[in-house]
């Protein structure tokens, strides 16, 4: 009899071992299954960030910004012509929301030295950057957010979760875009809808990390 409670432990424990990991396994899956970023997904809560110094040689963290409907972070850099394509259309979609309460943020984890802040500094002051211009010398927001590329965006809702990822549109020259992934994303994100497409690859300059 003891013999059969002590294998009928021993089944159970077993079977609990095998949901758990199962469990595991199956979460780990839903949070980072993205087709393009190897480090977060649509859906899930975007990495938090803290104390990155701006243009303006100020500290700034992610939850400054708590009361926006919506923020857009865009990891790009001072060197990269595909960032320098872009800039218009960043500052454009930029003004188009400001009026709903929707933050861009421009992050740059370059260390290259027309990248670093003095040279950022002068970025921002001749385009009249609106928004917030950091730098991360850590480099761990851009591996936070798998960003691989400049420019790269991530969109996120008033919870702060990701709702889409990847390129601006589909065309560097802007007298040629066909599809406004960013600005239709922004849009139905602020109407509480999941956009229509969530993700596309990134494309432009590839981050060098160190």
């Amino acid at each position: 009899m003891k013999s059969r409670i002590y294998y009928f432990r021993r089944v159970v424990l077993a079977t609990c071992l095998c949901l758990s990991l199962c469990g595991m396994l199956l979460n780990s899956a839903d949070v980072v299954a993205a087709k393009f970023n190897k480090a977060v997904d649509v859906g899930q809560v975007a990495p938090d960030w803290k104390e990155l110094i701006g243009t303006d040689d100020k500290r700034h963290s992610l939850s400054d910004f708590k009361n926006a409907k919506a923020i857009v972070v865009v990891f790009t850099c001072n060197h990269c012509p595909v960032a320098k394509a872009y800039e218009e259309r960043v500052l454009k979609l930029a003004e188009k929301y400001r009026k709903e309460d929707v933050q861009f943020v421009a992050i740059s984890v370059s260390l290259i030295e027309t990248d670093l802040l003095p040279e950022m500094k002068k970025r921002a002051a001749d385009k009249k950057y609106p928004f917030p211009y950091l730098h991360d010398s850590s480099q761990k927001t851009g591996r936070a957010y798998g960003a691989t590329a400049t420019p790269q965006v991530f969109l996120l809702n008033g919870a702060r979760k990701i709702t889409y990822m990847g390129k601006i549109d589909d065309e560097m020259h802007a007298d040629r875009v066909t599809e406004s992934f960013l600005d239709i994303a922004i849009r139905a994100t602020l109407d509480g809808k999941e956009p229509e497409v969530t993700e596309t690859k990134p494309v432009g300059c590839p981050i060098q990390y160190e």
